[in-house]
């Protein structure tokens, strides 16, 4: 699959070349600013950064699509190369004019205040000196795609990529599951030295790029460069704690009754995700588009303008949803602002999984779409806290619509078990969300430590045994200590993480408001992705209908909520 060209662009723009973007940028730089002048000033700069947005997009897509198509992979690295550089030293040169502008006139008001708070921080961060690097850790990331998207191994003759080879961990056949689950650590292993290799070079440049800002420790940039300034690296860890105090309990008895249901002495890696009932495994849908319609009339029943703009998504051709081979792992939603356009990316192979993805990526996609109407391209900048609420909500939302009384995927029992399945994960995600995110805490503050792979996984794996009790990995206790590298959030956007803990909290949120008043709690589901990134994130949650807060109360109310649930699904599953 390829995407399709961009339909309109305001000038030529070539993805290779800077010299296509430069003079447009000369003419902002040269333009007088004042009051009269201002706002066109500021929409062209926008419609601007719009065009290079979307062919960044499209060129980052494209070597997702195929990791091993080396033009796609030259045309992206082009763009990295030659234009990103270049166009992080323009944008700041006019965020300084703009600055300087309110300087002498005074601050923007309405929409643009938060932004404007936004683009004086991240001008604040910038160095010129850390452009290149930029440039070397995206070609990093590059090359961390290509490994782990060319990881393959030949099951009975027939090549499967890792994707394909985690869907025969839910075969009912143990036998079959742990030998699948073994294949998956074998291809990791292969590659360990390699990533590790990698690893070691981006912590080196995140850790210049901290010093080049002044700044102690790429901790406290990243914490500045996502412009977080309704939280601190210290509510992180207390969250972290809820979570230990709260959750792992509850995670540690989905464990205990997994063991009792499978009639297993142990529960191993390979047990996890495999469905404990005697009914054949859920297989809701058979290529992407039943996956598309099955979506469709699911959003329908949801919100019938939900359901439109996911409808064009899929007119336009903006949809790659199954799995193969050379396609980059994971998946994502990424805008493309100036066909006003989200696209959804993922690797689906016919599981429940698959369907819970589709319906989050989604979430994004609805986001987007919400906030195109937003005048200004940065008012759509929304927090990642919060554009996570979006997602993981909309997973909630939907799964009163996921039986075939709804056209979905499932009968009633099935409807009950996939549902008591994704409640089950939310228990078992977020201990292992404090994982992943305290394993970066450790990284980024000891990074002489960090440099050691075998550091690192200690570290992860004194986390890993703080925070996940109840799976017996004894003989792979190897596989256990490396799985910091198969998160790709640690090599690709470090950081990110925390947001799916403090979004799922807002999502359950948003759900248990749902229960009370679906319609209601959709609608200010809409009302919230429509500011953007136009207030704070407090504000954010409010408008949905939540609180930021991540205590102990709040997780305590919540996973009683999930529990109780989980138990009234188990009389119709």
């Amino acid at each position: 699959m390829s995407l399709s060209p961009i339909p309109y662009l305001p000038f030529a723009a070539n993805p290779s070349e800077w010299e296509s973007f430069r003079p447009h940028y000369d003419r902002l730089l040269e333009q007088p600013l004042t009051p009269d002048t201002i706002d066109a000033w500021l929409q062209e700069w926008s419609e601007l950064s719009k065009v290079i947005t979307e062919v960044g997009s499209v060129t980052y897509i494209e070597t997702t699509l195929d990791t091993t198509d080396t033009d796609k992979e030259k045309a992206f690295l082009a763009f990295i190369e030659n234009v990103e550089p270049q166009q992080s030293v323009a944008d700041q040169a006019l965020k300084e004019r703009l600055i300087a502008y309110t300087a002498e006139y005074g601050p923007l008001d309405g929409q643009m205040a938060l932004p404007l708070r936004n683009i004086r921080n991240q001008a604040s961060l910038f160095r010129n000196e850390n452009v290149a690097l930029a440039t070397e850790l995206a070609k990093l990331g590059n090359e961390y795609d290509k490994i782990t998207g060319g990881m393959t191994f030949d099951w009975d003759g027939e090549e499967k990529n890792l994707n394909q080879l985690n869907t025969l961990t839910l075969d009912k056949d143990r036998s079959v599951r742990q030998r699948a689950w073994e294949a998956i650590m074998g291809l990791w292993a292969e590659q360990r030295e390699v990533l590790n290799e990698l690893y070691g070079k981006m912590l080196a440049i995140r850790q210049q790029v901290a010093e080049n800002a002044d700044l102690p420790n790429f901790r406290a940039y990243t914490f500045l460069n996502y412009n977080r300034f309704d939280y601190t690296p210290e509510d992180c860890l207390v969250f972290h704690e809820a979570i230990e105090k709260v959750v792992v309990p509850a995670a540690t008895r989905i464990y205990e009754r997994k063991q009792r249901e499978l009639g297993v002495d142990t529960l191993r890696p390979w047990d996890l995700e495999v469905e404990t009932s005697d009914a054949p495994s859920l297989t809701p849908y058979q290529g992407q588009d039943a996956l598309i319609q099955g979506s469709l009339d699911i959003f329908e029943h949801v919100d019938a303008s939900l359901a439109r703009y996911f409808a064009t998504m899929a007119e336009d051709g903006l949809l790659d949803l199954d799995t193969r081979t050379g396609k980059a792992l994971g998946g994502y939603c990424t805008t493309l602002p100036l066909r006003e356009r989200p696209f959804i990316f993922m690797n689906g192979d016919g599981t429940h999984d698959d369907v819970q993805t589709m319906l989050h990526e989604a979430g994004h996609a609805f986001h987007a779409f919400e906030s195109f109407a937003l005048p200004l391209i940065w008012m759509a900048d929304v927090p990642m806290e919060f554009a996570e609420v979006a997602s993981m909500s909309m997973e909630l939302l939907s799964a009163p619509y996921l039986t075939k009384d709804f056209n979905g995927f499932y009968t009633e029992a099935e409807a009950a078990r996939a549902r008591r399945q994704h409640l089950s994960s939310i228990l078992t995600f977020l201990p292992y969300m404090a994982v992943v995110d305290a394993f970066q805490h450790w990284v980024y503050t000891h990074p002489n430590q960090a440099s050691d792979p075998a550091e690192c996984d200690v570290a992860w794996d004194d986390l890993w045994n703080r925070f996940m009790p109840g799976v017996d990995w004894s003989g792979f206790e190897d596989a256990r200590t490396s799985g910091w590298h198969r998160k790709l959030h640690i090599f690709h956007v470090p950081f990110y993480y925390v947001e799916y803990g403090m979004a799922q909290v807002g999502a359950l949120q948003v759900w248990r408001n749902a229960l009370s008043n679906q319609e209601q709690a959709v609608a200010d589901y809409r009302s919230a992705l429509a500011l953007g990134g136009t207030e704070p994130l407090p504000d954010l949650f409010a408008a949905a209908g939540a609180e930021f807060r991540f205590d102990e109360a709040m997780l305590t109310d919540l996973v009683a909520l999930i529990e109780r649930t989980i138990t009234e699904l188990d009389q119709v599953a």
